[in-house]
């Protein structure tokens, strides 16, 4: 295609498009009831993070020190967000997206509309990327402030003198950057798959297991991209340690227009296989 014809395209009716479709799936993001337990999901590490600067304060003995706090909240980063909260909450976001609406009878109403396929895509993808994205970003930026609050002042200045505002940056990027990968992978699943749960837990599997794998094979996962750019280093505790194979990280101008790229590709993958997606709901 060439540039004239480019130009040619009804981009801004596709604009307007997206921007309902957008607007109409951040209300069932937001809003449904089956959403729930996703907010629990995001919320969760809240409870550990305030409940130990609330217990610090009530004690009113420090028992550990920033750099410990740094350490602590970079293995609840690394373990719990990136293995389990963000890949869960995005298996659960953008799987149904399109396999909720067969589920649930309603994909011929978008079908029927005069809307291009590829189109009706991208609105759901971008409103479940807006809705993952806002609840794992900001858990993960309240948690990390507050982990460390009972240092009052010299934890803010930690903050804005100090390292922890870069980290508090990245660890919000990262968590982004989760939901985009994640989010096109699990998009992708929910239109090849019946039953997108299985192929679901064999990737939690293999990016569970990344840490075992030889170099090369590292690189065929999100969670390897993912922790070459974590601001602290959370090595393996004990004999695992021992296990672990090690591999160069990723530079970070590197690994973010990586992933990107592997998303964006995801999705083209997807709008072609959108084209041909036929509904049936005796599935």
């Amino acid at each position: 295609m060439s540039t004239s014809e480019i130009a040619q395209l009804p981009w801004s009716l596709w604009r307007r498009q997206i921007a309902a479709v957008l607007r109409l799936e951040l209300k069932k993001s937001f809003l449904s009831r089956r959403g729930l337990w996703i907010y629990l999901l995001a919320m969760g590490p809240l409870l550990l993070t305030a409940g130990h600067s609330l217990h610090v304060m009530s004690t009113g003995r420090q028992f550990c020190s920033i750099a410990e706090d740094s350490m602590a909240f970079a293995t609840i980063f690394q373990l719990f967000y990136l293995k389990f909260g963000i890949f869960f909450g995005c298996v659960a976001v953008f799987t149904n997206l399109f396999r909720g609406e067969v589920l649930e009878r309603t994909l011929h109403y978008y079908f029927l509309a005069p809307v291009r396929r590829e189109v009706l895509l991208v609105g759901k993808y971008l409103s479940g990327l807006t809705a993952a994205t806002v609840l794992f970003t900001a858990s993960a930026g309240i948690a990390y402030l507050t982990i460390s609050m009972h240092f009052g002042q010299e934890y803010w200045k930690y903050i804005f003198n100090g390292p922890g505002g870069a980290q508090l940056l990245w660890y919000m990027a990262i968590a982004a950057l989760a939901c985009v990968g994640y989010g096109s992978i699990f998009l992708m699943m929910g239109l090849v798959y019946r039953n997108p749960m299985v192929p679901a837990a064999v990737i939690m599997v293999w990016e569970g297991i990344n840490g075992f794998l030889p170099p090369l094979l590292k690189k065929f996962s999100i969670i390897f991209y993912l922790k070459s750019l974590c601001p602290v280093d959370v090595p393996l505790p004990g004999a695992l340690a021992l296990l672990a194979l090690e591999a160069d990280p990723v530079p970070a101008w590197l690994a973010i227009p990586g992933l990107l790229a592997v998303s964006l590709g995801i999705l083209y993958l997807a709008a072609r296989r959108i084209r041909r997606f036929q509904i049936s709901y005796s599935e």
